[in-house]
């Protein structure tokens, strides 16, 4: 089959005929009919993250059902399903406690070193990126890292669910918990900042207030349901948020994860508000505050992974929000590539004006 292959740190994706196992256990095999393209398999392609080469990545991914392993009992040939890139074994007592994505052994939902890798190129493993490798025909996928959707649910739309949906709605509703009333600001209004404005919406937040540098993602924010924007590039966003709220808002979502962005959120929120940290785009970000501040203020910060997601049963209910036209995916969709297009669609994603792209021919 064709995929994109990392043969390097560094390196372009390049198309190349690579090896797809058969199905064994509880795995899945899937048709890709689109996979998003998200920064951080750009990330794992430049930079030594621990997820090593040559690999396929892509874990963005919705498809069709074409092939199972004789263990796999949630799911038939030809149901619809998004990928995640959650992996849980469902054993542990982090999974039968509900925090699958604090799970001890993910790696239950992978091969082990004694049986024949699941992907090949000339006889050699690729490591196959967060158990998806989306950039492909197709991907052999553990059943507990899909999730069967409604065939009317359009792939492009769906594919994006998996991870920049998830992370940043999840990080509203499952990790902040945010309730109807609250006040709320996304610092950040990528294709995952934008989502935390949906699960806002969704949660019943009265006030979303947006912040960015850039007035085209500013204007995007708007459509998604912010309720106040700020060009934090002319104006003091600390000040704005309070002009807006009062005293601070109740939860902020920091999607940046600079060093100056991360001290801006921790002074927007309000007394017993929390600052959550998604973002991490420099890694030496640190917060620093005296323990005298924390005390008095009440405040807590906590670091979000994936939206703390449970995605067999937050992805289809995003799924129907959208399909009853009560969450927004379809302005996420901002281009549609072929597979052999990607190296063009990361480059395309630098214009503000670009939220995400997807693979849609393969």
């Amino acid at each position: 089959m064709k995929a994109l292959v990392v043969e390097a740190f560094g390196a372009p994706f390049t198309l190349a005929d690579v090896d797809l196992a058969d199905p064994i256990g509880r795995e899945v095999l899937v048709e890709v009919k689109a996979s998003g393209l998200c920064h951080s398999d750009l990330a794992a392609a430049q930079h030594d993250l621990g997820l090593p080469v040559p690999s396929v990545l892509g874990h963005e991914v919705a498809g069709v059902v074409v092939g199972l392993g004789p263990d796999v009992t949630e799911f038939a040939v030809g149901d619809h399903v998004v990928g995640c890139l959650v992996q849980y074994c469902a054993r542990c007592d982090r999974c039968l406690s509900g925090r699958i994505n604090q799970c001890r052994h993910p790696e239950a939902t992978l091969r082990g070193a004694d049986q024949p890798p699941r992907l090949s190129l000339n006889g050699k493993p690729l490591f196959q990126g967060m158990g998806l490798g989306g950039f492909a025909e197709q991907c052999l996928v553990h059943e507990s890292q899909l999730v069967r959707l409604p065939d009317r649910m359009p792939f492009a739309q769906a594919a994006l669910m998996g991870c920049g949906v998830a992370t940043g709605a999840g990080a509203v509703i499952n990790t902040a918990r945010v309730q109807a009333g609250e006040t709320v600001v996304v610092m950040g209004c990528g294709g995952v900042g934008l989502n935390a404005i949906s699960g806002a919406v969704t949660a019943g937040a009265t006030t979303i207030v947006a912040v960015d540098v850039a007035e085209e993602k500013l204007e995007t924010a708007r459509r998604f349901g912010a309720t106040h924007t700020v060009n934090s590039r002319t104006t003091d966003p600390v000040e704005a948020v309070r002009d807006i709220t009062g005293d601070g808002a109740d939860a902020v979502f920091d999607f940046v994860g600079m060093p100056q962005v991360t001290k801006q959120g921790w002074e927007m929120a309000t007394k017993g508000g929390g600052l959550y940290l998604i973002g991490s785009i420099d890694p030496e970000t640190s917060l620093t505050f005296t323990s005298i501040d924390a005390v008095v203020s009440q405040k807590r910060v906590q670091g979000v992974y994936m939206g703390s997601t449970v995605p067999k049963r937050d992805l289809p209910m995003y799924a129907e929000l959208y399909l009853a036209g009560r969450f927004n995916l379809d302005d996420l969709v901002s281009k549609e590539i072929s597979l052999g297009e990607v190296n063009e669609g990361y480059q395309a994603l630098r214009d503000p004006n670009m939220t995400r792209v997807v693979i849609t021919s393969f």
